[in-house]
């Protein structure tokens, strides 16, 4: 533990400011841009799908982690895409164009699968197994806080002035970029403790959770994409709507991401997953037949409650891995996260200009695959009892 370490000096406090420039950043473009693709670009469901595919490229493409590294420490390499993130979303609306709008996305979108990749490797390699569920839950706690702090303000500025999308989008990113030199000029570079292997590489007995991770992606996806575009396109609603609607998210977040973390300690990551899974039937399945924008609004909050439960995942993996497998494996992942996220969107996106609630089945069908596949979690996950058809005796 590092509790009589000055908190400058902490690894802890590089996972928190990395998270809190990554939600200054990214819920601002993400909570904007359904109405400014709408508003300003006349985007229909084929542009955002597209749109929306071409973001999660370089999630597909995040193995190319593990060659950077050979360059680059992961701090480094960690802060460097910050500040990347932070300078894509800071250019977002100079040109209402579908081609810029492309260009910005795929940039901004390099340094946030980046950072997502390289924060977790560090998480699960700096914190300790016991320590990993509660404290990633308060780092998800104070991304969803910042969230909560960015939004109200959006909130507050869109009831009683002019939406200015570019002077927003100029303010975030720069902001991001600040914490992201901030991190580099006033943090310690910390020594890595484990030395990690710097080839591509999938192993055998993390199958499982590269399925989990597969479906949680595209599920995600389908989340991400359609739920919001459905309550703009479908029912007409506002920009100051829905940033506060993304701000009762980010709130009801910061209050139950440490509560889920906790809970996951206690009752098991297949417990855990199982009752994500089985909500996520339940949400998808009346998305595909909502004609009531109240009850549109309820599945959105519901839904989004469900995203912390991914902390099971990663300390599932964590239980499971070998130590210097963390940050190759993290890179791996959310490639293998991000395969249906590259087809999907568009694909999706032509599934919904004929049918919208053919889009959600489809996620209820993923959500149903994951349930089955959560099963066969351990109740204790080691190495060399990674699944419970490894355990002695099955």
């Amino acid at each position: 533990m590092q509790t009589d370490t000055p908190i400058l000096q902490q690894r802890k406090t590089l996972l928190f400011l990395l998270a809190i420039g990554n939600a200054i950043a990214f819920s601002t473009w993400q909570v904007l841009l359904n109405n400014y693709v709408v508003e300003r670009a006349s985007f229909s469901g084929e542009e955002i799908g597209i749109l929306q595919s071409l973001r999660e490229v370089p999630g597909f493409l995040a193995f190319t982690a593990v060659w950077v590294l050979l360059i680059l420490r992961q701090q480094s390499f960690a802060i460097l895409s910050l500040i990347v993130l932070g300078a894509g979303t800071a250019i977002t609306a100079f040109y209402p164009q579908a081609l810029w709008l492309y260009f910005t996305t795929v940039l901004m979108s390099v340094g946030f699968h980046y950072l997502e990749t390289l924060q977790n490797s560090l998480s699960l390699q700096w914190l300790e197994r016991q320590e990993a569920p509660v404290v990633m839950g308060q780092i998800l706690s104070a991304r969803s806080f910042t969230s909560l702090l960015v939004l109200g303000a959006l909130y507050l500025y869109f009831l009683f002035f002019e939406t200015n999308y570019l002077a927003v989008y100029l303010l975030a990113g720069c902001t991001c970029v600040a914490i992201g030199i901030f991190c580099w000029l006033s943090l310690p570079h910390f020594q890595d403790t484990v030395i990690q292997r710097r080839e591509l590489f999938l192993r055998q007995k993390y199958w499982l959770y590269y399925a989990l991770t597969f479906l949680s992606g595209a599920r995600r996806q389908i989340f991400v994409v359609f739920a919001g575009f459905l309550l703009v396109e479908k029912f007409g609603f506002p920009v100051e709507n829905m940033v506060l609607l993304t701000l009762i998210n980010a709130a009801m977040t910061t209050w139950l991401a440490p509560r889920t973390g906790r809970l996951i300690s206690v009752i098991g990551e297949r417990r855990a997953l199982t009752l994500e899974y089985l909500g996520l039937i339940v949400i998808f399945v009346s998305y595909a037949f909502v004609n009531s924008i109240a009850i549109a609004i309820m599945l959105y909050l519901l839904d989004h409650l469900f995203f912390a439960m991914a902390i099971a995942i990663k300390t599932y993996f964590q239980k499971i891995a070998d130590p210097s497998d963390i940050a190759a494996t993290s890179g791996i992942s959310f490639t293998i996260n991000h395969i249906a996220a590259v087809i999907l969107p568009a694909s999706l996106g032509l599934i919904w200009i004929v049918n919208p609630g053919a889009v959600f089945l489809i996620g209820a069908a993923i959500a149903v695959c994951s349930l089955l596949l959560g099963q066969l979690i351990p109740d204790h996950p080691l190495p060399g009892v990674e699944t419970r058809l490894a355990m002695p005796g099955t």
